[in-house]
């Protein structure tokens, strides 16, 4: 499967609408990793620079290794002011960057798109000696109407939906394998978000799996989601419930 290109026209929906995450997050994955304002990040999976921005505005030095030239171009115009950002057209599994460079390796919602064993090898060529790797997510919860009935409408709707997340939610043994001896340390964080009816929709159709305009699937997927919203909205938003979760460990 070509996942390169699944985000191909979706960049600016991806900004406009993806969430960003806890400051406390942000703290604990620092301070755990050691990473001072004159580390070297890699953050991989980069997207239009979500992540990037969080540990640039802490003035770390980034390599922002992304696949996709939509979303990598996205990210350079909106990151050029920082000094410390380098942006690579690279892929998880080889990154472009040099043999022990890196102080840090962090993935933002892009681990589940990686070949994992070969990606833990490019960590470890890449990284310095002990330092670790940061894999994060902003979780739906799972448990609650408005994400199953969201969830049902993907999987009637989108051929390439497997689950949010690419499915990788609740499966600890994916993380056993990758991180060194199993061992790792999980936290998570409240990270819940109002969104309005444009915020609703935007946040669907970033989706990799959305169907895009030209697809025949798209109205079918917008009506269905504007009935999800007529159905739970108060006051024009919906409370959408989310925890952002980390996993930090060796490999």
């Amino acid at each position: 499967m070509d996942t390169i290109n699944h985000f191909t026209d979706k960049a600016n929906l991806y900004t406009k609408y993806r969430p960003s995450y806890p400051k406390e997050c942000i703290d604990d994955l620092l301070s755990k990793s050691h990473a001072t304002g004159n580390c070297l990040v890699a953050d991989i999976g980069s997207g239009t620079g979500i992540f990037s921005h969080l540990l640039l505005a802490r003035g770390l030095k980034v390599m922002a290794v992304e696949p996709n030239a939509d979303m990598r171009k996205e990210a350079e115009q909106s990151l050029s002011q920082f000094e410390g950002f380098h942006s690579v057209g690279g892929k998880a599994e080889d990154t472009k960057l040099g043999d022990s460079s890196i102080d840090l390796v962090t993935v933002a919602q892009a681990f589940h798109w990686f070949d994992k064993e070969k990606f833990k090898q490019e960590c470890q060529r890449i990284l310095k000696p002990a330092r670790k790797v940061a894999l994060v997510w902003n979780s739906r919860d799972l448990s609650n109407e408005i994400i199953k009935e969201n969830e049902e409408i993907c999987r009637r709707l989108c051929p390439d939906f497997s689950g949010f997340s690419g499915g990788i939610a609740g499966t600890p043994g994916v993380f056993a394998q990758f991180f060194k001896d199993g061992k790792y340390e999980f936290q998570s964080y409240p990270n819940h978000f109002e969104l309005d009816y444009q915020g609703f929709l935007g946040r669907n159709l970033s989706a990799s799996y959305s169907p895009k305009k030209d697809d025949k699937q798209f109205v079918p997927f917008v009506e269905a989601l504007s009935d999800l919203f007529v159905k739970y909205n108060h006051n024009g938003i919906i409370l959408y419930p989310n925890t952002t979760i980390t996993y930090l460990g060796n490999v």
